[in-house]
């Protein structure tokens, strides 16, 4: 039987977010069953409060952005560090044998040492030995917190991974990046968002400071996240989402045929180009029939965008947006999207887009989320934005920092052509 109910299409029809069970955790997690993985993490997860906390990243200790003419200095400075780093002949190679953390000893540790001193974590005065005393301890978590790696001390695979990249490919990183970072500077406004992709990091700058720093998921190397620039004008409280065709084929098929009550089970609805509404016993689960058909998710804390969706024009129709697993912001490889950026803290991101917008402070937003109400709203000032991709940058405070080239972009003709930029 068909039902009469029609729908008219509506935000979220892009292929950023994926519906739960398909690939919103990591691929350890992913051989569990994707259902009690969310039941799991919803219940530890969510609270009316759960993201009203600090939004200053840790490791971050100064209010400078990282787009600036400021850093563009710095970057200039660590530039000549790091040519005098190579012209010494670089660092030593760390033995990766085994994993070394405060009391240990032995000729690794030695190098470590010898390692963190060339490049400044270390004090040289503190001397090589083959010991791992507070000292080293002490200057592991510098180095780690300037690589985007848990700043606990102990030297795993990520740290030594960091630890033996040649000097060599830092200075190269650095003279990249030092031009990307030119490209954008000159056509700053007072009021930004910058999405750092390598870092899945996010600042919101005013006035040439930051006003936040959130956590964020971004797109898995084959699905990246797009280099941009555009201009943020709306917020979607309670959005619907919209499965992408890749998605269903993929995976929302298989996933009928092995639990027929999974769509009910997360709220998602069939539509059939007239834009009537479809039970699932209609669609034949054994074809390809499903892939003419529109699946919404309906809104709630459930829905694969969360809460909040924040809009701006792009050709690429991704976005930024909340998410229910909240976890993934605890991860230290947060590379995990499908190309949209999720934003740990969001309610403190769109409380400062919303600033202008008369009677749109914290309390209105807070009730939005507790009334779950459908409502896109127009920011009365658009903030410009830009997803960018710097793997190294210096700050004011003249700490150097590295991420991994996650997406292959470190040759700037690579970027270049990502970014749509004549270099």
């Amino acid at each position: 039987m068909r039902l009469n109910k029609r729908v008219t299409r509506s935000v979220g029809t892009t292929a950023c977010a994926v519906v739960f069970g398909f690939g919103v955790f990591s691929e350890a997690a992913a051989a569990q069953d994707p259902i009690q993985q969310v039941l799991q993490q919803r219940a530890a997860e969510w609270s009316d409060g759960f993201d009203s906390g600090v939004v200053s990243a840790p490791e971050v200790r100064t209010n400078a952005p990282i787009l600036s003419a400021a850093t563009v200095d710095a970057v200039g400075r660590a530039i000549e560090q790091y040519s005098e780093i190579v012209a010494r002949g670089g660092w030593p190679m760390v033995p990766a044998e085994q994993v070394l953390r405060i009391g240990a000893s032995g000729p690794a540790v030695a190098a470590l040492r010898q390692r963190l001193i060339v490049s400044g974590d270390l004090d040289a005065s503190l001397g090589v030995s083959n010991a791992f005393d507070s000292y080293v301890d002490a200057a592991v978590k510098r180095f780690q917190a300037r690589h985007g790696i848990p700043a606990d001390g102990i030297v795993g695979n990520s740290t030594f991974a960091a630890l033996n990249v040649p000097a060599t490919v830092r200075l190269n990183q650095l003279a990249t990046n030092l031009t990307r970072i030119k490209m954008l500077t000159s056509k700053l406004s007072e009021k930004f968002v910058m999405v750092n992709i390598p870092a899945a990091q996010i600042e919101a700058v005013e006035n040439g400071f930051v006003a936040q720093r959130h956590t964020a998921v971004v797109g898995k190397v084959d699905r990246p996240s797009p280099i941009l620039s555009s201009a943020i004008h709306e917020v979607n409280f309670n959005p619907f989402w919209t499965v992408p065709a890749s998605i269903i084929r993929r995976d929302l098929i298989p996933k009928m045929q092995s639990d027929p009550d999974y769509l009910d089970e997360y709220r998602i609805r069939i539509y059939d180009p007239g834009g009537n509404e479809l039970h699932s016993s209609q669609v034949n689960w054994y074809s390809d029939e499903a892939t003419n058909y529109m699946f919404r998710q309906d809104p709630g804390d459930f829905n694969s965008l969360g809460q909040v969706r924040i809009n701006f024009h792009n050709k690429d129709g991704v976005y930024m947006h909340d998410t229910p697993a909240k976890g993934l912001f605890n991860e230290e490889y947060r590379f995990d999207s499908s190309g949209c950026v999720r934003v740990q803290n969001v309610r403190e991101l769109i409380t400062w887009l919303l600033r202008d917008n008369e009677g749109w402070g914290r309390g209105q937003i807070d009730e939005m989320y507790r009334n779950g109400e459908r409502l896109d709203l127009r920011l009365k000032r658009s903030v410009p934005v830009h997803w960018t991709y710097f793997t190294a940058w210096s700050m004011t405070d003249g700490v150097v920092h590295f991420r991994n080239d996650i997406y292959g972009l470190d040759g700037l003709e690579q970027y270049a052509s990502q970014a749509g930029t004549q270099l």
